[in-house]
């Protein structure tokens, strides 16, 4: 996708989803499950990059039990609306995961491959527990059987872009969730 001006960029934008405002209560609402299940105990963010790093950003700043943040790359999607099939990690955690209580952290749930492969990598490594907390939630695109453990947002079979979802690199900055036209 090459967006050439502002207008062009507003233009594929169909409808928005999920304003900034539902989001911003709904990542208190994730804030104050973290908290109350760790009541104290270190945690280990680990954000799964592009997607997920406002998100990360917006909700660790909700959580008051002492946190490190770590980041890892893994993608199934390249410079398109399709997922490949294949998940590519091409940034790994550096953490010692059996010292720590992990929360994946993840923009959007799709076929749940990515997600899968991710935890199977990081359940390897005997972390104290593992959690999944992801922003959104397609389960009618799911390939394989995958739920995380919070979900902020359960959505239809949209492609949808903002708060650090992309399609091809763009959007990322929009404060809300909104429905693309492909």
């Amino acid at each position: 996708m090459n967006i050439k001006s502002v207008d062009e960029f507003k233009r594929k934008i169909n409808k928005i989803v999920i304003s900034e405002e539902e989001i911003k209560t709904a990542i208190d609402r994730a804030g104050e499950f973290i908290n109350s299940i760790y009541d104290g105990t270190p945690i280990l963010l680990v954000s799964i990059l592009k997607g997920s790093f406002v998100f990360l950003a917006d909700l660790c700043r909700r959580v008051n039990v002492p946190c490190e943040i770590a980041f890892m790359v893994a993608k199934s999607y390249y410079q398109g609306t399709e997922s490949s099939g294949v998940v590519k990690i091409s940034m790994d955690v550096g953490h010692d995961l059996g010292r720590y209580h992990v929360i994946i952290i993840e923009d959007i749930i799709d076929t749940g491959r990515t997600l899968t492969d991710v935890v199977k990598l990081l359940r390897a490594r005997n972390p104290v527990s593992l959690r999944v907390v992801t922003l959104l939630d397609k389960p009618d695109r799911r390939i394989v059987d995958f739920k995380a453990d919070y979900t902020l947002f359960t959505i239809p079979d949209l492609f949808v872009v903002g708060y650090g979802l992309d399609c091809g690199e763009y959007y990322r900055n929009l404060p809300y969730i909104a429905e693309i036209k492909e």
